[in-house]
């Protein structure tokens, strides 16, 4: 039997006021050129150019070399580099000019939702003789203060790229970080603003089909709790299978055969990114994903039919009555239920950052 598939395409929001590649400004620099590969290899980069205002700090090859020194493993390098990327933007001139000589600023460590407490936030000051220095909040007392080197490139108020003089120390984004398939999905979800959504596969024991696909590959887009909230009364209508089927729809394996249905398209922003490291992807968006058709069709006695004319009565057949998955606000569509087996959907998709268009 062939399930009906998810055709995910992300659809990029550019324009001249804030597009950025921070891939493309370091490789003009070849002494950033180990920082400029991590930023790439962790998805940090994908998550910088997402934003529209960021500042990031980056450093040499040689004070990569002495971070890699540590053999630590490429997550907690992730969460390491995340606290040199900051949620604003420091270009030379407001460095220099610093209300009262010091300022606060959160890093994406801190809006990972992996950092405990004030961890992930930077202390900036404007020292004696133009020098600034940087240090996470949670440093040790006896950790010298990184500096301010140059500004690399700056696009005012969206992207500043400066160097600073080595790598930021912090006891918290240090501490081992377990590999994606050992990530507790629900846990992740409710820390960071989905915790509605997390409720509701734990409840309908989806939870456990997503953590047995992470392994080959998963994708899940979990909507926000204000996203939620409305739709909450549609939902309620639902019976357990119909829950079931249309939460899972959120999750993807990146495998399996693909079949295109074309019907109403349902779009989505995505508003951050929970995760993305291989083999595990977890998107937030705006929007609860509503399939307009999707369904089953019994299968034929054996011998009455050749397999063409089955797959012509497959395309043709109308869907079962049952359960309705409530369309999308904007919608006139009434939308059907997914029946099947309570498998995930297969995925097929490019990826280029902004809104996320689900045709179903």
């Amino acid at each position: 039997m062939k399930l009906p598939v998810l055709i995910l395409s992300f659809l990029l929001l550019s324009t001249a006021a804030y597009a950025h590649n921070i891939t493309r400004i370091l490789a003009q620099h070849p002494d950033f050129s180990t920082f400029n590969h991590y930023l790439t290899t962790t998805h940090l980069a994908d998550e910088i150019n997402r934003r529209r205002t960021i500042t990031v700090c980056a450093v040499d090859n040689a004070a990569m070399n002495d971070l890699l020194s540590n053999h630590f493993s490429l997550y907690t390098i992730k969460n390491i580099l995340s606290l040199h990327i900051f949620a604003d933007y420091f270009g030379s001139k407001k460095l220099h000019q610093i209300t009262k000589g010091s300022t606060t600023t959160s890093s994406l460590f801190q809006a990972t939702g992996e950092a405990a407490g004030t961890s992930g936030y930077v202390n900036i000051t404007d020292m004696k003789g133009g020098k600034v220095g940087f240090s996470p909040v949670d440093s040790d007392s006896d950790q010298p203060m990184a500096t301010y080197v140059k500004s690399i490139e700056e696009l005012p108020y969206n992207i500043s790229v400066i160097q600073i003089s080595h790598i930021l120390s912090s006891p918290e984004a240090e501490a081992p970080t377990a590999a994606p398939t050992d990530v507790n999905i629900t846990s992740l979800m409710a820390k960071q603003g989905c915790k509605a959504f997390s409720d509701l596969i734990t409840a309908q024991g989806a939870d456990e089909t997503f953590t047995q696909s992470v392994e080959g590959g998963l994708t899940i887009f979990c909507p926000s709790d204000d996203a939620l909230k409305s739709f909450m009364p549609r939902y309620k209508n639902l019976t357990a299978d119909g829950k079931t089927s249309l939460l899972l729809y959120h999750g993807v394996p990146n495998d399996g055969e693909d079949v295109k249905i074309e019907t109403k398209v349902v779009t989505a922003t995505i508003k951050g990114t929970l995760i993305d490291e291989d083999p595990l992807a977890v998107y937030k968006i705006d929007k609860v994903l509503l399939p307009s058709e999707l369904f089953k069709v019994a299968p034929p006695a054996p011998g009455t039919k050749s397999a063409k004319s089955r797959a012509q009565d497959e395309a043709d057949a109308p869907g079962p009555a049952g359960d309705e998955v409530p369309a999308d606000e904007n919608s006139s569509n009434d939308g059907v239920r997914l029946v099947g087996d309570g498998g995930l959907l297969s995925l097929s998709f490019s990826l280029v950052l902004g809104v996320l268009v689900c045709a179903f």
